[in-house]
Formats: structure tokens, C-alpha cells, sequence
């Protein structure tokens, strides 16, 4: 196959599936290349991201340049991926415990970079009958403002082939399963070497590098995960379209570019007042408007 490829043209179309020490390896078809990007994108700022789609050149049977990237659909800086479908949230109801403020700074960071999250929360059966319906209670909410969410007790016990779509990223604390949801998706996951063991021993060999992993609806994307959730790419003014319930009802308020904070008439605090949003929602809100003002003084 890559020696009739060699005879017949030398400039075809792939994707990057992996980044280790300054090569890509780009899929094409059944085999994969190692590439190096050709010198002007370091000139022009541009870095090319696993899950890029990339016109390259074939140099020998195994290595290759890419030339080109083809317009990203999305992209993320960390977790260095491009084109993702959606990014899996996955939170502990325990140990460590289940954090509202943790989740919701997850799915701004998320929403920043206009891809859809989904939100699963993991180790029910650790908790008691009340515990359960407190944490349902505020997934519930979750739900109602447009998110897809699951709480689940094992998740080797069940299917989760359906979660992953195109490129897919697990995000989420150490511990919290992120591990288990590879293995329930790959059951043979424990036999096999290279980057999935990485995935599944990520707690004793940090993964360095990113990977996506294939399986049947699409790619999970084995990274590093997300080395910081700092607001650095959100400004002040845009922050609040990063909440889908301000979106809603954010047409009502009176001023047109409001913050949601001192101004008066505004829809977004008399819904808070209500309770028909949430209020730890709101709080976590302006913590995090607080975090974007602090960074902008310390610039």
C-alpha cells in the first residue's frame, strides 16, 4: 500500500493522531506516517494539534512532511486538540467529593471554546439515599439548562460507546474514573501496551504526550488533560455567555451589555432571586468575573 502510494502521488490528505518530541504521526487510511511540519508554520505561529487534518507529503515508505492544516471546527490550547466533538466532564460524587464549584468552572472553560460538554458523575454507590437525591437535585438543573448528564455506580458494569462522538476529551480530577470509562470502552484495555496502559496508569506514568485512542463511534483523546483551568482566554464581557441560562433570558434586561451584576432591571438576578437559576450557579459567576478582574490588575 505506502510503496503504490509512492508511484502514484506523494501529496495526500490525513489526520494527526498523536504529538511526540516534534513528530507527527498523521493517519492515513489504514497506515500512519511520521511527520515533521515544514519550517514556515514555525514562522507564521502556527502549530499543528493532533486531530488536525493535514495535506502531507510522503517522503519514504514511513516519514513525511505536512504542508498544510485544513480550517479546525474547534480546537483547545490545553489539552493541545483540535476538531473536538465534545468534552466529558467527569466529576466523583465521592472521593474526592463532588464539586459544584470545580464542575461549573469546568464547563465554562469548556464553553469558552464552543464545544459541547457532557457531564458525568461517577461512585453512586458510594453514597447514601440522601446524598443520591442532593446530587440529583442539582443535576437535574444541569439538565434542564440543555446539558447531557449521567450518575452512574460502576462504570465497567455499563456502555458507554454512545458518550463519544468524533473527537472526544475526557476532562476531570485524578481519581474521579476517568480511567474505568476507557476500560468500559475498551474491555480488553488491560492486555494491550503503549498508550492505552498510559491511560489506564496515568496516576504512576504521567502521559507527556497526546493520542487519540479509535473505537467504534470515534476517538477518545488520551492527554495530558487539562494542566490548568485558568480564565485566561475569557474576557470580562463575555463571561456570561458562558452560562446557557443567562443566554435564555438575557434579551429582558434592560441594558444591553449587562453584566448581570449591579445593573438595574436585570432579568438574570430577578431569575436567581426566584430560584429559577440556580444560586450557586450566579455565585460562582461572579468568583469567577472576580478572577478575570484580578488577572487584568496583575497585567
Amino acid at each position: 500500500m505506502r510503496q503504490n502510494l509512492l508511484n502514484e502521488v506523494n501529496v495526500i490528505k490525513g489526520q494527526i493522531i498523536k504529538a511526540l518530541s516534534g513528530f507527527y504521526y498523521v493517519k492515513y487510511n489504514d497506515e500512519i506516517y511520521q511527520c515533521r511540519a515544514r519550517g514556515n508554520f514555525r514562522k507564521k505561529g502556527i502549530n499543528p494539534l493532533v486531530g488536525d487534518f493535514v495535506t502531507f507529503q510522503i517522503e519514504n515508505e514511513t516519514d513525511g512532511y505536512i504542508l498544510s492544516i485544513e480550517e479546525r471546527t474547534s480546537y483547545m490550547v490545553r489539552p493541545p486538540v483540535a476538531n473536538i466533538e465534545r468534552v466529558i466532564i467527569v466529576m466523583s460524587a465521592k472521593e474526592p467529593e463532588f464539586s459544584l464549584n470545580l464542575l461549573d468552572k469546568f464547563l465554562v472553560k469548556v464553553e469558552s471554546y464552543h464545544i459541547e460538554p457532557v457531564i458525568l458523575v461517577t461512585k453512586r454507590d458510594l453514597l447514601s439515599a440522601s446524598e443520591c437525591s442532593e446530587i440529583e437535585h442539582h443535576l437535574a438543573y444541569y439538565t434542564s439548562i440543555g446539558y447531557e448528564t449521567y450518575f452512574v455506580s460502576n462504570i465497567n458494569a455499563q456502555s458507554y460507546d454512545t458518550l463519544v462522538k468524533g473527537i472526544t476529551v475526557l476532562a476531570g480530577q485524578s481519581g474521579v474514573g476517568k480511567s474505568s470509562f476507557i476500560n468500559s470502552l475498551i474491555p480488553d484495555a488491560n492486555l494491550n501496551t503503549g498508550v492505552i496502559s498510559n491511560a489506564l496508569n496515568r496516576g504512576k506514568h504521567t502521559t507527556r504526550h497526546v493520542e487519540l485512542i479509535p473505537i467504534q463511534n470515534g476517538y477518545i483523546a488520551d492527554t495530558p488533560g487539562f494542566s490548568s483551568l485558568d480564565l485566561d482566554n475569557i474576557e470580562k464581557v463575555t463571561l456570561k455567555n458562558m452560562f446557557p441560562e443567562f443566554i435564555a433570558i438575557a434579551d429582558a434586561c434592560k441594558f444591553r451589555e449587562c453584566l448581570h451584576i449591579n445593573e438595574p432591571k436585570c432579568v438574570v438576578k430577578s431569575a436567581v432571586e426566584a430560584g429559577e437559576i440556580l444560586q450557586t450557579r450566579y455565585d460562582h459567576y461572579l468568583q469567577m468575573m472576580r478572577e478575570i478582574e484580578s488577572r487584568k490588575v496583575r497585567y
